[in-house]
């Protein structure tokens, strides 16, 4: 089981949130604003927050502004995980992944199961990583977006958990160019 290591100190990291759908505005989008209160009051930085409808081409080109942003660390987006034909995020995520994350998806289908049963199975959402930078594809749900970050993420956002958590995994992400460049 996880635990705080209270000899560690706490290191916020920078977090960018998308929404993805085709109705959502700013005003009414519960989702993305349960990822941004909870990620703050974790005391992690919103390095921005933007809403696109399902297209890939608009998912990526937001993803892709922040994966190049040195100061963004973290992408979470919520919507477009289904199975509707208006349901892209995973394609465009995973389009953009150097590494994907596989134990992410299982693991909040699993507790997914536990809160709505047998439902979880529509939940198509994926994790990776893209030029040092976590990329987190969830469902649109409000309830989706606390359980993910309250379950999963909020723990591995924090660099004293251990056994060992994504902070301090984040100086390594990008050993990979290091040792193709020489």
């Amino acid at each position: 089981m996880t635990r705080i290591d209270q000899s560690r100190a706490f290191v916020p990291v920078s977090i960018a949130v998308l929404t993805v759908s085709d109705s959502r505005s700013e005003a009414d989008d519960r989702s993305g604003q349960a990822l941004i209160d909870r990620l703050t009051e974790a005391g992690h930085k919103l390095a921005g927050r933007a809403i696109v409808p399902d297209e890939v081409g608009r998912i990526q080109a937001a993803v892709k502004a922040w994966i190049d942003d040195p100061d963004i660390d973290v992408v979470l987006s919520t919507g477009g995980t289904g199975v509707t034909g208006r349901d892209v995020t995973p394609e465009a995520f995973e389009a953009l992944y150097e590494k994907s994350v596989p134990g992410f998806g299982e693991l909040f289908r699993m507790l997914s199961y536990k809160k709505i049963g047998a439902s979880t199975i529509q939940s198509r959402c994926t994790a990776g990583v893209a030029k040092g930078t976590y990329l987190f594809a969830l469902p649109g749900s409000p309830g989706a977006c606390r359980d993910a970050w309250d379950d999963i993420l909020k723990s591995q956002f924090d660099y004293r958990t251990s056994p060992c958590n994504f902070v301090e995994l984040m100086p390594r992400l990008r050993e990979h160019e290091k040792r193709q460049a020489s």
